[in-house]
């Protein structure tokens, strides 16, 4: 079920317009190099051996890149919230799967899989880091990873470095974000809205995917209130923009205070009823009962005053 949960939370990035627009940005600069019917889902998942047990280990999202039948390239995308240090471990084993299927991804007429003799292609993985209160501090290459500490110097020339192309969603510039043609463009807005500002003022611009843009949201930001007003959404009118979006949001609160304040001013005024119920009965007590200790008995066998504490008696005398 989690998988599920994440796999819907991340459909924005797996529409091939989103995705293409992503790569056209980060990789080409804002150059139309991909083109969405361009590409093609390719498998996330991937199987290792690790401490003697064979194991999986997942992508956020892989595409591959043709152009008239020719395989340019496998494109992954994967999504950070928050600086993880061991980052390009993870990464190297995503791309040397995306190589090794390059080998054997073919199977025979008797159903074992056989060497591959296709064009080989480049394996590309772009990591979206969407922190926006501070900037990425863990490591980004294989070298940072292990550490100076951690490596003999004289293996160092037969160790091979890797990097994670890594880009700070929330520290784009205005001009890379419009660059942004898709879906993406509001999202990329919201996080470097929120690292400029500490708030969001929502765009007026369409919504093509409102699903998708508010699971991802949902996601990424771990508020629940995107989703909440997507299903508001769906019992009435249409959402068109952010702007339509923080307006749900903004009415929910509003509606939950109220709420709220309804049930905290019954509960006083409950309470301020109990006060004036309670200091009358001992007042009438009084006038056949001597002690607190005698009150106290009768007043906790009467509604609501059970709980009632002989020590709250004794204030009244």
């Amino acid at each position: 079920m989690a998988n599920e949960k994440d796999i819907a939370e991340k459909t924005l990035q797996s529409l091939n317009d989103v995705f293409a627009d992503i790569a056209n940005v980060l990789l080409f600069h804002g150059q139309r190099r991909i083109k969405e019917e361009e590409l093609e889902q390719a498998r996330s998942r991937s199987a290792y051996t690790g401490e003697k047990r064979l194991r999986e280990q997942e992508r956020d999202e892989a595409k591959f890149w043709h152009r008239q039948q020719i395989r340019i390239s496998l494109i992954g995308l994967e999504n950070e919230t928050r600086p993880e240090p061991d980052l390009p471990l993870r990464v190297i084993g995503y791309d040397g799967a995306g190589y090794r299927d390059q080998l054997y991804s073919l199977k025979g007429k008797n159903g074992k899989y056989r060497r591959n003799r296709n064009k080989r292609y480049p394996v590309v993985t772009m990591v979206l880091y969407f922190g926006y209160e501070k900037r990425w501090n863990q490591a980004r290459t294989l070298y940072e990873v292990i550490g100076k500490g951690g490596m003999d110097e004289e293996l160092r020339p037969y160790v091979n470095d890797y990097k994670i192309n890594l880009f700070e969603i929330a520290w784009l510039t205005d001009e890379q974000v419009d660059m942004f043609q898709s879906d993406f463009r509001i999202v990329a807005d919201y996080f470097v809205q929120m690292r400029k500002m500490g708030t969001y003022n929502g765009s007026k611009e369409n919504i093509v995917h409102v699903q998708e843009v508010l699971n991802l949201m949902t996601y990424l930001t771990k508020d629940n209130r995107f989703r909440e007003a997507y299903e508001e959404e769906r019992k009435g009118e249409g959402i068109h923009n952010m702007c339509e979006v923080l307006d749900r949001i903004e009415a929910r609160g509003r509606s939950a205070g109220l709420e709220e304040g309804r049930k905290e001013g019954h509960r006083k005024g409950l309470e301020e009823g109990q006060k004036e119920g309670l200091s009358a009965m001992i007042t009438a007590l009084k006038a056949f009962l001597v002690t607190p200790e005698e009150i106290w008995n009768v007043v906790i066998k009467n509604e609501p005053y059970q709980n009632v504490t002989l020590q709250q008696v004794k204030k009244y005398f």
